[in-house]
């Protein structure tokens, strides 16, 4: 009961800051006792008194949470949940969920408002913003927001909120009294993965974190870069938009994935982590208009920083490091304070050793700290790019459901996750790698990571793999229900098996491939490889799984084709690709309606074609 009583007590102090502004793993309440975390790897939330600098408890919350924010004062919270459609409302007293309201796909980033009344939650897919009545637990309007939205903040006055395009970096102002979007600021062609945006507390200021992809550059020193933009809010003419490079802002010193920033509440002071070399700069905030930030320092923090909040009082600030599973108290200038364990993992330690190793641009991944796995494989999904390699153009894929998909990269020359080393090793990276010895040289094109066995030969190595093969896929957001399709769907799926269109003749068996590990390869040249004329590989290509193809835009292996209706149409010539020329309109949208619908149903854990490296199911 004194323990109750103890929370109760740290949750309803009169508060003197303002939760919630901004989207974050983390939220600070506005009197500064407590902070709630989200451990998106365990479903859980943590309540951490910050009076005592101790975690209180760990709460379940659901699916790979994403977003959190305090209602109002406390003791209630908001979850977003980003695999379940859900934001849940948790008392963080009792520690039970008080609601769950449905919402659209892909629940992102959360804030809401003063008052605790309303919440706005960004979607990265289809890309809008839900406005929440928390009281009453319902979706009261649903936004166009833009493409592909994850970060959000809501102005101090509420009358707008902002959102960040995740594969474009583009800011975009939604006005709350049309829901319509009246502004946007637009950076380089180059921007990409900007997942936050934070607003100055009482100047017209935004700011993203971001990175930048050369995608013409195949070397690590040249071809991502990070990125801090600063958006003018004022309406009018002139530059609304200026980016700093972070790795000339630090002189030699390499930062990479730049995550999140926080701002100091009295406006003083600025900080950005980078979650690929475990960093945090520390600067001054400068009122000119121009420069916007003056460095302080830059620190090392712990493993894969996500999240970083300033107290109420500008004293302290938190950071998040996911893979220590910690949050870790600071001085205003960085003097470490505590690190405040949130929870255990829940992985295997081989799963957590291989997305640690994922998401670092350190050695022995990066010899130069530029690029980690993670800067094109966020989380092991796309960066949205195509890149022009020196075997051709090649769209980035996404990594879930590999473990039943191999062989890898589009012209199939590689058949084990751990053929990466060759990646590590190689200009973009230039690693130390993790096996001993040499392994086979890589000359020209000729597949020398088919002849080299790289697995079983570096418990890292294996444990990167682990992980790669660990990602799992969500059912559709375009199914009715799991297993149910739409009526139009259902009449797409009879046009996708109809043995004369042809298309389950590669995109055959659960996982929607004939991909296989039997020799050889089942390579397809579907008249997409013929327009590049940068092409060193060949024009037949790994048919690719159909599931979650809703979000894999752009497609094809260069990326020419931007919509799922394009590519049964315009880069379809010949019908190489599923003879679709002769469907009427109405049966071709249909076709493209059971393709939004993958998967409408879980695929198995098990195939013929299932790797060994990976975390194992449970025994039923």
């Amino acid at each position: 009961m004194r323990r109750t009583f103890g929370i109760v007590s740290l949750l309803m102090t009169a508060s003197v800051g303002l939760a919630g502004s901004s989207n974050s793993l983390m939220d600070v309440t506005p009197n500064g006792k407590a902070l709630i975390v989200a451990n998106n790897d365990n479903g859980t939330v943590t309540l951490v008194d910050l009076g005592k600098n101790e975690a209180v408890r760990e709460i379940q919350a659901g699916k790979k949470p994403e977003g959190v924010s305090w209602i109002g004062e406390g003791p209630l919270v908001a979850v977003t949940l980003y695999h379940e459609k859900r934001v849940v409302v948790i008392d963080t007293i009792t520690g039970k969920t008080e609601k769950s309201i449905a919402t659209a796909a892909e629940p992102y980033g959360i804030v809401t408002d003063k008052g605790g009344k309303l919440a706005y939650v960004s979607h990265e897919y289809p890309g809008l913003v839900s406005e929440i009545d928390l009281d009453a637990g319902k979706v009261l309007r649903e936004i166009p927001a833009g493409t592909m939205v994850r970060g959000i903040a809501l102005a101090p006055d509420a009358k707008r909120v902002y959102v960040s395009e995740f594969y474009t970096g583009y800011l975009n102002a939604i006005d709350l009294a049309s829901a319509k979007i009246v502004d946007s600021w637009k950076g380089h062609s180059t921007d990409n993965l900007a997942r936050h945006v934070l607003l100055h507390p009482t100047r017209p200021k935004a700011y993203l974190a971001h990175i930048r992809s050369m995608i013409k550059v195949g070397d690590g020193a040249g071809s991502i870069f990070p990125q801090l933009s600063f958006c003018d809010l004022k309406p009018g003419e002139g530059k609304r938009r200026v980016s700093f490079g972070m790795d000339t802002f630090n002189g030699v010193y390499v930062t990479t994935n730049p995550w999140e920033s926080a701002i100091a509440p009295d406006g003083q002071r600025f900080y950005i982590i980078y979650a690929g070399t475990n960093d945090m700069n520390y600067c001054s905030v400068v009122d000119d208009d121009y420069k916007e930030v003056e460095r302080i320092g830059v620190t090392t923090v712990g493993k894969n920083p996500r999240a970083v909040r300033v107290s109420p009082d500008s004293k302290n600030v938190y950071i998040y490091n996911a893979m220590d599973f910690a949050v870790s108290v600071y001085s205003a200038n960085m003097a470490f304070v505590k690190s405040i364990k949130t929870c255990e993992p829940t992985k295997a330690p081989e799963w957590v050793r291989g997305k640690i190793l994922f998401n670092t641009a350190n050695q022995p991944m990066s010899a130069r700290r530029w690029v980690a796995c993670a800067s094109c494989h966020p989380d092991g999904l796309h960066d949205g790019r195509i890149w022009q390699q020196a075997e051709g153009l090649r769209k980035t894929t996404a990594f879930v459901g590999m473990a039943h998909t191999h062989p890898l990269h589009w012209s199939a020359d590689r058949d084990e996750v751990q053929d990466f080393e060759y990646t590590v090793r190689s200009r973009l990276m230039q690693g130390l790698g993790f096996i001993k010895g040499q392994i086979k040289p890589k000359v020209g094109f000729h597949k020398a990571e088919l002849e080299e066995k790289t697995g079983g030969r570096s418990k890292d190595l294996d444990a990167i793999a682990i992980y790669s093969n660990s990602l799992d896929y969500p059912l559709s957001p375009h199914v009715e229900a799991p297993g149910k399709l739409t009526a139009a769907a259902e009449r797409g799926k009879k046009v996708f098996f109809n043995k004369e269109v042809g298309c389950a003749t590669c995109h055959s068996g659960p996982y929607y491939t004939d991909s296989r590990l039997e020799k050889p390869f089942n390579l397809h040249d579907v008249g997409t490889g013929g327009d590049d004329k940068s092409e060193r590989m060949g024009t037949k290509y790994d048919t690719p799984t159909l599931l979650n193809v809703y979000r894999g835009s752009p497609y094809l292996h260069d990326g020419s084709a931007k919509t799922l209706l394009e590519v049964v149409t315009t880069f379809n010539k010949g019908d190489k690709h599923g003879k679709t020329s002769q469907l009427p309109m109405d049966q071709t949208a249909d076709l493209v309606e059971f393709l939004k619908s993958l998967p409408y149903e879980h695929p198995p854990e098990v195939t013929p074609n299932t790797v060994e490296f990976r975390v194992q199911p449970a025994k039923k």
